[in-house]
């Protein structure tokens, strides 16, 4: 089994790559969280895996929870792994994961990360075409080499880039970052064509359609940002940041049905 979870693509390639390579089902972490599907029954030689990105340099908090609360149920020894996708660097992302899998009494055995275009555009550009290209071709030789150490079930293995000062970014930049986590800044232009998607891609389900306008419903969301990105319109903006940045989607999703191509 491979848990993700993914605002504008990237993690769910990456999962969704991992999962064919090593024949394993796949499950929204997002949507599991919204079930309140927490449970989980290890088969003979399966392996578990986490998918998801990095947001401020460490997991986005619905990931935290979810491995806190996840009921694993298994016999003998399984193989855990974790892989972050981000924009620069991981910080320690992969060690708050492995402490949450720990205060549930599991180990991870794991982890790596993969840079990939960044999508968090309220603060970053989503760069060229041919620099979002450039950087997909490399991640995926970067996974090429991570399948090889889960297929060995390599043990305490991990490859992270973790960037410079990874314990204050994590550590002091990253609860900041969550105590900014505030829905009140997103709005909707008159070039909204009403057409839902936004609703149903939010990872933490707090958008409504309200006479065919987006409205968030709650104070606070994962910014995950598929709501600014997956527009079809670019209709959706978050204050002053977004407006003069291009938008990224991960060529997974842009060639769903009824996403922006």
């Amino acid at each position: 089994m491979i848990y993700y979870f993914s605002g504008t693509g990237n993690s769910y390639a990456v999962a969704k790559k991992l999962a064919e390579a090593l024949g394993e089902e796949l499950t929204d972490i997002a949507e599991a969280v919204k079930a309140g599907n927490y449970r989980h029954t290890m088969l003979q030689g399966e392996r578990l895996g986490f998918v998801f990105p990095v947001y401020a340099w460490a997991p986005p908090q619905t990931v935290t929870d979810f491995v806190k609360n996840l009921e694993l149920y298994y016999s003998g020894d399984p193989y855990l792994f974790a892989v972050c996708t981000c924009g620069s660097s991981a910080g320690e992302t992969i060690d708050l994961l492995r402490k949450a899998l720990q205060e549930n009494g599991l180990t991870l055995d794991s982890g790596f990360s993969v840079v990939m275009p960044d999508s968090f555009t309220v603060l970053f550009d989503a760069g060229t075409k041919a620099e979002q290209y450039a950087l997909l071709e490399k991640a995926d030789r970067t996974l090429d080499n991570i399948l090889r150490a889960i297929r060995l079930n390599w043990s305490n293995f991990f490859r992270v880039k973790k960037g410079r000062g990874a314990g204050v970014l994590s550590k002091i930049v990253n609860p900041a970052f969550r105590r900014g986590l505030k829905t009140k800044p997103f709005y909707v232009t008159e070039s909204c064509s009403h057409c839902g998607l936004c609703e149903r891609v939010c990872t933490s389900g707090c958008i409504r359609l309200t006479a065919g306008i987006p409205v968030w419903t709650e104070k606070r969301c994962n910014m995950c940002m598929a709501c600014v990105n997956r527009c079809p319109q670019t209709a959706i903006q978050y204050g002053k940041g977004t407006t003069k940045r291009g938008r990224y989607v991960h060529p997974i999703y842009q060639n769903r049905k009824g996403e922006s191509e």
